[in-house]
C-alpha cells in the first residue's frame, strides 16, 4: 500500500512529495523546502516514519521545484533524477534565484536522466515516468498503476492547467501531454499537483475549464 504525503513549501506554495510503502523505502519527488524550518520538517516526517529515501525525483527543473535539492542531497547523498530536456533550467538556477530576490543553494547535477517509459522501482512500489512537455520541455510525471495515481507537477491542476509562458513553455505540447499522457488515464486515477489541492482524471475531464477531453 502506498502512501502519499505531501507538504506545501516555500513561497511559491509549492507541494513536495514524500511516497511510501510498507518496506519503508521512499522517494522524494519536487523537493521544495526551502526555509530551515521547512527541511526540518520533511526531515522529521522521513525520521519519525523511520523511512530510506532512495530517490530524489523532479517532475521539472523549475526553481520553486528544486529549492530542496542541495538539503536532499547533503542529508541522504541523493542526486536529483530528471528528464535532460530541463537541465538548462536546472543550471540557470542561480540567475533565477537573483531575479526573484531568493537565497541561492545551487543543487547538485544530476548523473542519471529519466526518459519516457522508465520504470522505478522502491520497496514494494513502481512508477513509471510519462514525458509530459509543455509547462517546460522536460516535463515528466511519476504514474503508479497500482494504486491508482500520479503525481504530474504543474501540468494539471484541479479546474485549471500549467504556465505557458515561460521560457521553453508550449501551449500546444502542454494541451497534447494532458489529452494523450493524463486523460487517457483511468478516470479514478489520483492527480498530485506541484501546487494547490488533490484531483482526479475524471472530474478534470470534465470540468477542466482550460482542457477537457474530446
Amino acid at each position: 500500500m502506498l502512501t502519499v504525503k505531501f507538504f506545501t513549501f516555500s513561497p511559491f506554495s509549492e507541494n513536495t512529495y514524500v511516497l511510501h510503502d510498507e518496506t519503508n523505502e521512499c522517494v522524494i519527488i519536487d523537493a521544495g523546502c526551502y526555509t530551515s524550518q521547512e527541511q526540518a520538517i520533511l526531515k522529521d516526517y522521513i525520521s519519525d516514519k523511520k523511512l530510506k529515501p532512495m530517490m530524489l525525483l523532479c517532475t521539472h527543473a523549475h526553481i520553486d521545484h528544486i529549492t530542496g535539492n542541495r538539503f536532499v542531497f547533503d542529508t541522504y547523498g541523493l542526486k536529483p533524477m530528471l528528464h535532460k530536456n530541463d537541465m538548462f533550467a536546472l543550471e540557470a538556477q542561480e540567475r533565477v534565484c537573483e531575479m526573484y530576490q531568493i537565497n541561492y543553494d545551487p543543487s547538485p547535477m544530476p548523473d542519471k536522466f529519466l526518459s519516457d517509459g522508465d520504470e522505478l522501482i522502491f520497496g514494494n512500489t513502481k512508477l513509471k515516468v510519462l514525458f509530459v512537455p509543455g509547462h517546460s520541455p522536460g516535463h515528466v510525471a511519476f504514474y503508479s498503476k497500482e494504486n491508482h495515481l500520479i503525481v504530474n507537477g504543474d501540468v494539471l491542476f484541479k479546474g485549471t492547467v500549467g504556465r505557458t509562458d515561460l521560457p521553453g513553455s508550449n501551449y500546444n505540447d502542454l494541451e497534447k501531454s494532458i489529452k494523450t499522457k493524463l486523460y487517457t488515464l483511468p478516470d479514478e486515477t489520483t492527480v498530485y499537483s506541484g501546487h494547490g489541492p488533490v484531483t482526479n482524471i475524471g472530474y478534470e475531464k470534465t470540468h477542466n475549464m482550460f482542457i477537457t477531453a474530446d
